[in-house]
């Protein structure tokens, strides 16, 4: 069931957007050579513990995934993309990491995902966050009443393919509110004026996501972590949305 939110309740939102926000600017500025991933992990348990949040990973156990997660935060590293689940590795010089969080504050939940390289970029990892970003942008320019999710996934779809990329529709964006994965879903290619019309209430994350060279995906033996069937790399970008009766809201909004 697809749930419209009052504009207080809309407010009562903000504060999980403020959080998850915070936590992955620090995350992203933290991360860097040398640093564990569960060094990652850790940080983001003990800044949900100050805060008196709710991690929304920890106990998630989807059709998809072999639960429970068992961490807070989901690290990607180069030709991971999605969910990747922090285990014992170092980063390296050059590696391009994706951090992907959500969690419950007050019972309202907000999911947002950024990527960064750390240490010595590559232009074309560059080039991958840029049009993950620039596909998001894109994708919230649209999100407005009246118009249609088609719109959405039609907007990161013209900007993937205008960059040279293809684009993978098994995973996307969902509906947010009371728990992490509602209705409906958002898909990362579309068509225009397709689709469930846009309103007033809807609380939605958008999260374009792609792979340097290929749209084929596969999973790895832990279970969880979704990588490129050529083991090029991916990158990822969200942020939780609510639709107004005028520009949209982007609740989890970094600086």
């Amino acid at each position: 069931m697809i749930e419209l939110l009052s504009p207080r309740q809309i407010d009562e939102m903000r504060p999980a957007g403020e959080f998850v926000a915070s936590v992955l600017t620090r995350l992203a500025e933290t991360a860097d050579v040398g640093m564990n991933l569960l060094e990652l992990d850790a940080l983001a348990h003990e800044m949900i513990k100050e805060r008196g949040a709710e991690s929304c990973y920890i106990d998630y156990a989807p059709s998809f995934g072999r639960g429970p997660f068992g961490k807070v935060l989901c690290t990607s590293v180069n030709d991971a993309v999605l969910h990747g689940l922090p285990h014992d590795y170092t980063l390296a010089d050059g590696d391009l990491l994706s951090l992907d969080f959500a969690v419950s504050v007050d019972g309202w939940v907000c999911d947002s995902a950024v990527s960064v390289v750390v240490g010595t970029p590559r232009e074309e990892d560059l080039r991958l966050i840029r049009t993950t970003e620039e596909a998001l942008a894109a994708a919230i320019e649209v999100a407005r009443s009246g118009n249609r999710l088609g719109d959405i996934g039609e907007a990161i779809g013209t900007i993937a393919r205008a960059n040279g990329y293809s684009v993978n529709t098994q995973f996307g964006g969902h509906g947010v509110g009371r728990t992490m994965h509602g209705e409906p879903h958002v898909p990362n290619d579309g068509r225009a004026g397709r689709g469930f019309k846009l309103k007033p209430g809807l609380v939605i994350a958008i999260e374009p996501w792609l792979l340097a060279t290929t749209d084929e995906i596969a999973m790895a033996d832990d279970g969880w972590t979704i990588l490129s069937a050529d083991g090029s790399r991916g990158a990822h970008s969200e942020h939780t949305i609510a639709i107004t009766h005028g520009d949209p809201i982007v609740l989890t909004a970094r600086g």
